[in-house]
């Protein structure tokens, strides 16, 4: 085995495990230095290899270690942070929604520092439980902007004219926003400058917001529907 493929502690945060085999763990992890890939933790069911159950959970900083001569890698070491960020109820669900975003929308071995730094920050205002609304959407306006997805908030795609606050647009998926009548599927200039400021300061701008990145998430997402979304479909929380 050569140096290369041996990847010393990493900050990451485990996304998503699942049992494989008898004892082992498959976890998919988004890591600060190698963006999104996946471990095998040998044994962990056991208290074995390079991690234990309980350290390997979502919502926990981690510094990681593994081997990569193969798919997928092999977790040798997990150290947790002292600081868990503490989710509950809705909290915990707009949680798993983050982490299924990143799963689903991120590629492989594609290191993005920036929406590392602005995950754990969107974990702490998670936590403190304020304006999760707002967290969410600028969370998934980050991740589209760093993927080369980002939206045009500041004016007309087709006449070039400013957004105004009190217009209302039509927005066409990778080409922006046009002038159009009020309506069911319009969005006021109001809420796109919202986005584009980071301050979405009206209940109709965040109904608004939402509506737009939910159909824009769902083109680049090919249709697909998030699991995620079923937590909320079925309890009393409907994000």
């Amino acid at each position: 085995m050569g140096p290369s493929d041996r990847h010393g502690l990493n900050d990451a945060f485990l996304l998503h495990r699942r049992n494989f085999r008898e004892t082992s763990l498959l976890l998919d992890i988004f890591s600060r230095e190698h963006g999104m890939l996946r471990l095998m933790a040998k044994g962990a069911m056991r208290g074995k290899g390079g991690g234990r159950p309980g350290v390997l959970q979502p919502f926990l900083p981690l510094s990681l270690a593994w081997t990569a001569r193969g798919e997928p890698a092999v977790l040798t070491s997990a150290d947790a942070s002292d600081k868990r960020f503490e989710l509950a109820g809705k909290n915990l669900f707009c949680g798993f929604y983050l982490n299924e975003l990143l799963i689903r929308l991120m590629p492989a071995h594609d290191p993005q520092p920036r929406i590392f730094e602005f995950y754990g920050q969107s974990l702490q205002r998670l936590e403190c439980g304020e304006r999760i609304d707002e967290t969410l959407r600028f969370f998934e306006l980050a991740l589209l902007e760093e993927l080369g997805y980002g939206l045009l908030l500041e004016y007309d795609a087709e006449s070039g004219a400013a957004i105004s606050h009190d217009r209302y647009y039509a927005y066409r998926i990778e080409q922006g926003p046009v002038e159009c009548a009020a309506g069911d599927s319009a969005i006021r200039g109001s809420a796109l400058l919202g986005l584009r400021d980071g301050i979405l300061s009206g209940t109709q701008e965040i109904l608004e917001a939402k509506r737009l990145l939910r159909r824009i998430i769902h083109h680049y997402l090919g249709g697909r529907p998030l699991k995620s979304r079923a937590l909320f479909k079925y309890s009393a929380f409907p994000r």
